[in-house]
């Protein structure tokens, strides 16, 4: 229930429509029960009493009604009392004035009960769909904040999953089933109330065999919960395959893999199907058992009250208040039917509840320090003191050290594996350090605020990273508030404004999904343009070359050099040819420093520098 609360606790930044939405609700049951209230008096004084007994009524004047001694006896005996004298007073026509009094009056409090339930649901609406809002952009918010370390130990496509399905789960079962969580209960003890009112003794043994039917469902809601708990996950599953295949659909069809890869699918799917064929029949037992547990129920009174009736003649319980009795005791089945529908959705929705918890209580190892210092601008030059890091088990970096100066550009080479991208990704702390200390200007990066940090840092990767938007749009990722001026100008210098004003609708160009409509020299010159918009003083250049055509890494290649110019920068070079003007080459090996030293020295005097460019150079 503590999931359950955790949701109910959005309600509170819409306590208005919330407020008013029970209020209404509540209105809604008054209203109902008093158009069924209205059947004593027609039953009392329209078919079972005679002229003689109307007179009976008019005999003694009730007390007069105040607010302080206000109760359902005084109100019908003021009631019965002007019933018999419109009776009394028009022999002929008295009845008939009667009944359509009542009927005016069931009329009027049927449309009341109505109006107030539209209009509760007309609050609900902004409540429900405030909430999942709010539900969702708390997700989504959270997951953006994450380190990237969460997303390499989980699959893309479940969490794609949770964002969508799971969230979409709670809407339906769980606020769907708010109204019927606040509103039935209400119900259920208006109407008991009312019976109890009518005839203890009844309403006590209705009370004592309730219990039972409540067992029976709560077992099933228990069986309920694990099934649909399951039912997410394999869902999860399928999402993140299907994510998967459509990333990895070039690899697939090269490799003529379709058969295998619907096998897979197609084996997954049936579980899945199985399992929710299984979910939806525990679901579906909700309906049908508590309506016979109902019947039951109202057989046994039926039963029981006939027996109180037809046993004592001395019996409190006439045969008029025990009709009315029944027909209000009807009344509690349909909301006991839908409290129980709503405690299966609430299960249901509570394995969906769970998953979510899975990304809101996710630790974010990545934040901000308790007092940090502010850093605007970068001054003097970035060091690595003695740098050890871990993903899992095995050491990645094992005590590496080294200086960037302003303006200088150091590169990182190595064999793959040897640790020169996670010691990039450890300076705008994409991962925190498991020792050493990593500082700008002498000020350690976790005293600095990330996103202060991250805002001195430019980064150009392999992958070219394009969201499906228009040229413009993803130029202007890290300075949205730049004028169309200054991305010209940057595309300038990414030598990319050419190749755009060729494209249909120039800057405005919807690359597609990842860039997909682009080639990759385009899209590497799109992602150097954002970073020249972004004008950081630092760069981290991740072998930002090493996948292009011979033709389209000039081009790179001329805009980095324009990008570098009056820049710090880190490059991590696969071709050693772009690196032979670096102030400092570091050689990394398993996680180590190696070598060290500029172009001509390394050629010199190292042997694993040497040995890769001449490599390099034979090819």
């Amino acid at each position: 229930m503590k999931k359950l609360f955790s949701l109910l606790a959005l309600i509170k930044d819409y306590k208005l429509p919330a407020f008013l939405n029970v209020l209404l609700n509540l209105l809604s049951v008054v209203f109902g029960l008093f158009s069924l209230g209205m059947l004593a008096p027609f039953l009392n004084l329209i078919f079972l009493k005679t002229d003689e007994e109307y007179a009976d009524y008019l005999a003694e004047v009730p007390e007069t009604i105040s607010l302080g001694a206000i109760n359902a006896e005084l109100v019908m005996d003021h009631f019965y009392y002007f019933m018999a004298e419109l009776i009394v007073r028009n022999p002929e026509g008295g009845k008939m004035n009667a009944l359509l009094l009542i009927c005016i009056l069931i009329v009027v409090f049927i449309f009341l009960k109505n109006i107030t339930r539209y209009f509760s649901y007309f609050f609900l609406a902004t409540v429900r769909t405030g909430v999942m809002r709010d539900l969702r952009n708390k997700v989504f918010n959270k997951v953006v904040g994450l380190p990237i370390s969460y997303f390499n130990e989980e699959k893309k496509g479940d969490i794609m999953s949770r964002m969508t399905n799971d969230v979409q789960e709670v809407e339906w079962t769980i606020m769907t089933s708010l109204e019927m969580m606040f509103r039935d209960p209400f119900s259920i003890v208006v109407y008991l109330i009312t019976l109890v009112m009518i005839s203890p003794e009844l309403t006590l043994f209705v009370v004592l065999i309730l219990p039972v039917s409540g067992y029976i469902v709560g077992s099933i809601g228990k069986s309920l919960k694990k099934t649909s708990d399951d039912g997410q996950e394999q869902m999860g599953g399928l999402v993140a395959m299907m994510e998967e295949t459509i990333s990895g659909l070039r690899i697939i069809k090269a490799f003529t893999a379709e058969k295998l890869t619907r096998f897979k699918f197609n084996n997954q799917n049936e579980s899945y199907t199985q399992l929710m064929i299984k979910m939806y029949r525990k679901r579906d037992l909700a309906s049908p058992v508590s309506e016979f547990l109902g019947v039951l129920i109202l057989v046994f009174v039926i039963w029981y009250g006939g027996r109180l009736i037809l046993i004592d003649d001395q019996s409190a319980l006439s045969a008029s208040q025990f009709i009315v009795y029944i027909v209000i005791f009807t009344q509690v089945i349909p909301p006991v039917k839908s409290f129980t529908v709503a405690i299966y959705n609430v299960q249901k929705g509570r394995a969906s509840l769970d998953r979510i918890d899975k990304i809101l209580l996710a630790e974010n190892v990545i934040t901000d320090p308790i007092s940090p210092v502010s850093k605007p601008t970068f001054t003097d030059k970035v060091e690595y003191k003695d740098i050890r890091f871990k993903y899992q088990k095995d050491e990645v970096l094992k005590g590496v050290s080294l200086n960037v100066n302003k303006g200088e550009m150091i590169a990182l080479v190595g064999p793959s594996g040897s640790g020169k991208s996670t010691l990039a990704d450890l300076l705008p702390r994409f991962y925190d350090i498991s020792e050493g200390q990593i500082n700008i200007d002498g000020i350690s990066t976790k005293n600095i605020k990330v996103q202060e940090l991250r805002s001195l840092i430019g980064m150009v990767t392999q992958q070219s990273i394009l969201f499906n938007d228009t040229i413009k749009g993803n130029i202007l990722v890290g300075n949205p508030e730049a004028s169309q001026t200054e991305i010209e100008e940057a595309a300038k210098v990414a030598n990319a404004h050419d190749f755009i004003l060729n494209l249909p609708g120039g800057y405005n160009y919807n690359v597609g999904d990842g860039g997909a409509k682009l080639s990759g020299g385009q899209k590497q010159r799109l992602s150097i343009a954002r970073a020249i918009l972004n004008n950081p003083p630092i760069l981290i250049l991740d072998e930002a070359t090493s996948s292009l055509d011979t033709e389209s890494e000039k081009l790179v290649q001329e805009a980095l050099d324009m990008l570098m110019k009056s820049r710090t920068s880190i490059v991590i070079a696969h071709r050693l040819s772009t690196i032979v003007n670096a102030d400092k080459i570091y050689v990394l090996e398993h996680g180590k420093v190696i070598e060290s030293g500029t172009h001509i020295e390394l050629i010199k005097n190292s042997k694993m520098y040497k040995k890769l460019y001449e490599l390099q150079s034979f090819n």
